[in-house]
């Protein structure tokens, strides 16, 4: 039987090295912190490494007392995450009260159209009218999830599925199954309509995370709409994986860079699916992120902050030459996923 193929003294030296190194970059409350400390939780939860924790937990902490951003965006609320995973681990209900005030600017005062659906903001301004972008899943819809889980909140899980139900209808292209950057509810159209590859990490590796958190996810109707459509997207993301087992910032675009950050959460989602006709894939892309971390544990090759470009030369352009919070951290849930393979338990489809 066929098997992910890996040195787990390499990848535990690797997430050491990332850690240690994501710990080191100066990053105030925001959605690049966010990312980056999910996954170092997502890799205290992999190896049990206390270190991983204390480390978090002091900077968290910091950040609190130089006070908190307000009002809150939907980018903003990926700290939620780590806020969340830290009263899970300490039990601190300090950590909790901020989870909640996340969640109390989601419900009652972001943005949203149509029915119900977030709009992407990443600011106290109305920065993009009605649109719906792809990154809004991990930022705020997976948050949801999570916090409706663990306080067993329905209306909580009930709005998470929504938008997973609305950004699979407004981003995924059924013709292909890969997802747009963004859709605006005003034109009604994707406006460059590029396949970006951090996108489609956004929403396969959120969706591949509601079923294994989701207790009885079989019960909710819009679950089966998640699973679908990872499915779909999933089975079109292997054909247009590189040789070098990575995907490309545009990725249908032979001319667009392989780019690490959309690489790692493709692949996560990869992992946590569970599909064993996807092995001989992740099998490529383990070496092939690995070859792109720094020996100071720098994630290399990861695109910078991205709005909708306006073509396919405004994507190709965006600089990769800088480390970035949501490398670091994709790259530590890729290699957690890949430690805890062989634990991982259905995700519920029936």
């Amino acid at each position: 039987m066929t098997k992910l193929n890996y040195d787990r003294d390499q990848i535990l030296a690797a997430m050491d090295k990332i850690v240690d190194r994501t710990m080191r970059m100066d990053m105030p409350w925001d959605w690049p912190s966010g990312v980056a400390y999910y996954g170092i939780c997502e890799a205290y939860a992999a190896t049990g490494k206390q270190e991983y924790i204390a480390a978090l937990k002091e900077r968290v902490d910091e950040l609190i007392d130089l006070g908190l951003p307000s009002p809150w965006t939907v980018n903003a609320c990926a700290m939620g995450h780590c806020c969340l995973s830290l009263y899970q681990i300490t039990g601190e209900e300090k950590y909790l009260d901020i989870v909640k005030s996340k969640i109390d600017y989601i419900t009652h005062d972001a943005l949203r159209f149509g029915d119900h659906v977030l709009q992407h903001t990443v600011s106290a301004n109305n920065d993009f009218p009605e649109q719906a972008w792809a990154d809004t899943l991990f930022m705020a819809a997976f948050f949801l999830l999570r916090v409706g889980v663990e306080l067993n909140d329905a209306a909580l899980i009930d709005d998470a599925l929504n938008q997973y139900y609305w950004h699979i209808k407004y981003l995924q292209d059924p013709n292909t199954g890969l997802y747009y950057h963004g859709y605006n509810n005003i034109t009604k159209d994707h406006m460059s309509g590029m396949y970006w590859g951090r996108a489609n990490a956004w929403a396969a590796y959120t969706m591949s995370q509601v079923g294994v958190r989701l207790p009885e996810s079989y019960l909710y109707p819009k679950f089966l709409d998640v699973v679908g459509s990872l499915n779909d997207q999933l089975a079109a993301l292997k054909l247009l994986q590189t040789e070098n087992g990575l995907w490309r910032t545009v990725l249908d675009d032979p001319e667009s860079y392989e780019e690490v950050s959309a690489s790692a959460g493709i692949a996560a989602a990869m992992v946590c699916k569970g599909n064993p006709l996807h092995i001989k894939y992740l099998n490529k892309a383990i070496p092939g992120i690995l070859a792109n971390i720094a020996p100071d544990g720098r994630v290399m090759n990861v695109s910078g902050g991205t709005a909708v470009m306006k073509d396919r030369e405004g994507y190709r352009g965006i600089s990769r030459d800088w480390i970035q919070g949501w490398g670091q951290g994709l790259a530590l849930a890729f290699f957690a996923g890949v430690l805890d393979y062989e634990k991982r338990r259905a995700d519920g489809a029936l």
